[in-house]
């Protein structure tokens, strides 16, 4: 094992797929001589060339439609957006050409690729560079999604996604990158791990906190402060949002019989709103309580500091949401 950061472990698993298979090509804005506008693809133009390593225009909906043309023609592409706030400009050729292909096309084509790159908000970017777009990706039949929150679960979620035969919206925290943990060294074997199988980051009885991406970290803070006061919480950390684990779903909530759902985005329509569906329609009877949403507040992301700190979801609001899950308060 090595401590290495978020951003690392993406590069390694992008340079180890491209050692492995020679289909399998990155693209994107300055992907290339810049290394990566987070310097994810730092030193992969030099290792294998211009061929494979592409910087693209600033134009998204041209160079994603570029790579599902390729992944149609049998190549592996990953598709970097600088931001997948700047891919609401590529959504017709991610959602309409790359999720719907294979089904299409009955089975004789389609679209094994990914589309990766930063999702929510950073420090003070405003609002159309601080948006949470899961829920624009997971919506689409023919997507996954894939959600990672840990520099281990990047490399082992990069590389099965690059893998898979679907096209896979990749996102990454975009304060992650910097964060470091431990992950498999390249020479201990192939480290992969599975789409669609969530991972319960920290143990408790008493209340289940259901997350994914970055948030897993709030999530974490949030239950080190309610252990404080004698509560245990389970940290289900979901992963991937499609495939979704719905069995781990239901186990943590068969054990706490109580819920609290923590997403970055906004609440109408989001992500929590089908995991709490899932909840009430498969484990009602195991509930103890409402199930709890936490969200960003439901307005643009305000670029002035004291209010963007307001609108974010922070732990104390997490506290809050158990709290009141348990009737504390």
């Amino acid at each position: 094992m090595a401590t290495i950061t978020y951003r690392e472990a993406l590069n390694q698993a992008l340079a180890e797929e491209m050692e492995r298979d020679d289909r399998v090509f990155l693209m994107g804005e300055e992907v290339a001589e810049y290394d990566g506008a987070y310097k994810v693809s730092k030193g992969l133009l030099e290792r294998f060339g211009d061929r494979r390593v592409v910087d693209s225009p600033i134009a998204e909906l041209g160079f994603a439609g570029l790579g599902v043309g390729a992944a149609m023609a049998g190549l592996r592409p990953v598709i970097e957006f600088m931001t997948f706030n700047f891919s609401i400009l590529a959504l017709d050729q991610v959602l309409n050409s790359a999720a719907k292909l294979l089904y299409m096309s009955g089975g004789q084509v389609g679209a094994p690729m990914v589309f990766r790159g930063p999702t929510g908000a950073a420090l003070q970017l405003s609002a159309q560079h601080s948006q949470a777009c899961e829920v624009w990706y997971v919506h689409a039949p023919g997507m996954k999604l894939v959600t990672p929150a840990t520099p281990a679960d990047a490399k082992g979620l990069l590389k099965a996604s690059i893998r898979d035969e679907d096209p896979v919206a990749f996102m990454e925290g975009e304060l992650l990158y910097n964060l470091k943990g431990e992950v498999p060294d390249p020479d201990e074997g192939d480290f992969v791990i599975p789409l669609g199988v969530a991972d319960l980051k920290r143990k408790g009885s008493d209340v289940s906190i259901i997350t994914h991406g970055k948030m897993v970290h709030v999530a974490l803070q949030a239950a080190k402060k309610l252990e404080k006061d004698g509560i245990e919480a389970d940290v289900l950390d979901l992963r991937s949002l499609r495939p979704l684990d719905v069995e781990a779903i239901l186990r943590t909530v068969h054990k706490t019989n109580r819920a609290v759902y923590l997403e970055e985005g906004w609440p109408y329509a989001g992500v929590g709103a089908q995991i709490v569906a899932t909840i009430q329609e498969e484990a009602f009877d195991w509930l103890d309580a409402p199930v709890l949403r936490v969200t960003q507040a439901d307005v643009p992301m305000p670029y002035t500091k004291k209010l963007e700190q307001q609108a974010k979801p922070d732990a104390a609001r997490v506290v809050r949401a158990c709290n009141r899950v348990l009737y504390r308060n």
